[in-house]
């Protein structure tokens, strides 16, 4: 993520919690972190993960380009990102996301390019875990993923993909001794789709 724009998304989180009328502590739950952890987060002292913004979104009933650029989308036939472009989000442990359907609304996924950078001195450190409501497939695009599943370890190549549920825990790292690039593609959980489709 861009270090100029963590103050202004900071800014529109506390500003729709504060208008939704949610509590730091009920936000803090959502979100998986400590009360302290999300006041600084909110306070703009942290870059994001995805993960962090992605619940925040959720939870607010916002779409995540809203939270990262203050404009809700507007194209709903189709849209076309070009090589390169899209919303870029940079996660603290280095992997970079390009958000590459951010002006289409009401999506039922988040489609994303993400970079993850090969580094030496976590090859044989545990994997950090994370986990969100939905379901997620990554094709790998360039370079090897070690993915991790709970207990399970898969090393992912060029052409391979994985398809999840991404309630379990789930992390993963570039290995292989270089980069590795992939399109994640984020799914929404069905009852909230079941939902807005009923509004």
């Amino acid at each position: 993520m861009l270090n100029g724009k963590i103050a202004e998304i900071a800014e529109r989180i506390r500003t729709l919690r504060e208008i939704l009328e949610i509590s730091e502590e009920e936000m803090a739950a959502v979100t998986e972190t400590s009360v302290e952890e999300y006041r600084a987060a909110e306070a703009g002292e942290n870059d994001f993960s995805f993960t962090f913004l992605y619940k925040c979104a959720e939870h607010f009933g916002v779409d995540i380009v809203e939270l990262l650029t203050g404009e809700p989308p507007k194209l709903s036939f189709y849209t076309i990102t070009r090589k390169g472009q899209g919303i870029p989000i940079k996660r603290r442990a280095g992997f970079e996301y390009l958000h590459i359907a951010h002006l289409f609304k009401e999506k039922t996924a988040e489609p994303f390019i993400v970079t993850a950078p090969y580094r030496e001195e976590e090859q044989d450190r545990p994997i950090h875990l994370s986990h969100h409501e939905g379901q997620e497939f990554d094709y790998i695009l360039e370079g090897q993923l070690k993915v991790v599943m709970e207990e399970h370890v898969e090393i992912l190549n060029e052409g391979d993909c994985i398809y999840y549920d991404s309630g379990h825990g789930h992390g993963m790292i570039a290995t292989g001794g270089k980069p590795c690039t992939f399109m994640a593609v984020v799914l929404k959980p069905q009852e909230k789709q079941e939902d807005k489709g009923n509004e």
